[in-house]
């Protein structure tokens, strides 16, 4: 159930993708890809997805949350490496130094926690479970290299339509997977005992899985976004920077406790994405200048 929360949501987004899909499609290649091409790219992905999901869901079963966000800090290194093969991400001083304090940061924010194996969980479960999350960051990080590469290569249009279409064909093939697999293993044989024992009673049970659910569409078009205007590495690591800020806001919303180790996690999480921002502002500034060059010397060579 898990697993399928986490992209069954998808139909809300037809709400935005109806208000602003555009009469004209303002694509960039004279040659669009076939029905078939699409079709094979949403389901590859989508199913990868469903799987990706699946190992998440799989290892915080069995591990502990501060050796499960551990963990899952690795998903920018291993995206770091993939960007760099796949996607030819060109890596700076200032970007290597935002990777490794931004991880660095993550990593000391789960130490922080006891990491020490849950209760009633097995040493087989235990190291399961470590797997499975390790196996979702470096597949986590290779899908957001995959959808940058769909983007440039194959889908190449300039509207924020292909994000919304993106999310929401990958999203179908996922939840399918997903409820096909939750009948396939008898899980769902267990779902009415589970709500039957939710502490706020079935009706809240119910709310709790909708707002999850719309939650996650909500943050998976902020992903997808990202990657479609900058790309799958600055993505990811913004995603890194909300693990570090979340003690922040458990602290207003919960009252939690802010330790000193949070306060350092924080500051680094800040300053790496600072690094990463400057980064891009130093970036956007040269093509701003190149841009320019280019509009005056076509002026004074016109016409151009």
């Amino acid at each position: 159930m898990a697993t399928v929360v986490q992209t069954a949501a998808f139909p809300v987004l037809f709400i935005p993708l109806f208000l602003v899909r555009s009469a004209k499609d303002t694509s960039t290649s004279t040659n669009p890809p076939s029905i078939l091409i699409l079709l094979l790219i949403y389901f590859s992905l989508g199913s990868v997805i469903a799987l990706d999901n699946w190992l998440y869901s799989t290892g915080l079963l069995y591990l502990s949350a501060s050796t499960y966000s551990l963990v899952c800090a690795s998903q920018l290194a291993f995206n770091a490496v993939f960007s760099y093969f796949i996607n030819s991400q060109k890596f700076t001083i200032l970007i290597s130094n935002s990777v490794i304090i931004l991880s660095l940061s993550s990593a000391l924010l789960a130490v922080d926690d006891d990491s020490e194996r849950p209760a009633g969980v097995s040493k087989s479960k235990y190291f399961f479970g470590f797997i499975c999350a390790l196996g979702a960051s470096a597949l986590y990080s290779l899908l957001l290299s995959l959808m940058q590469l769909t983007f440039q290569k194959v889908l190449k249009r300039e509207t924020f339509t292909v994000v919304l279409e993106m999310q929401i064909y990958t999203s179908i093939v996922a939840t399918i997977v997903s409820v096909v697999a939750l009948f396939a293993s008898g899980e769902w044989k267990s779902l009415p005992h589970e709500m039957a024992g939710f502490g706020k009673g079935r009706v809240s049970y119910v709310l709790t899985l909708v707002g999850t659910a719309v939650a996650w569409q909500t943050c998976s078009v902020g992903v997808v976004g990202l990657i479609f205007i900058v790309s799958s590495l600055f993505s990811n690591a913004i995603s890194t920077v909300s693990l570090a800020v979340t003690p922040l806001a458990a602290l207003v919303i919960f009252h939690d406790k802010m330790n000193g180790v949070k306060i350092i996690a924080l500051l680094l999480a800040i300053w790496g994405f600072v690094t990463y921002l400057y980064q891009n502002y130093i970036d956007e500034s040269k093509a701003q200048r190149r841009r320019n060059e280019t509009g005056e010397s076509c002026v004074e060579r016109s016409p151009c």
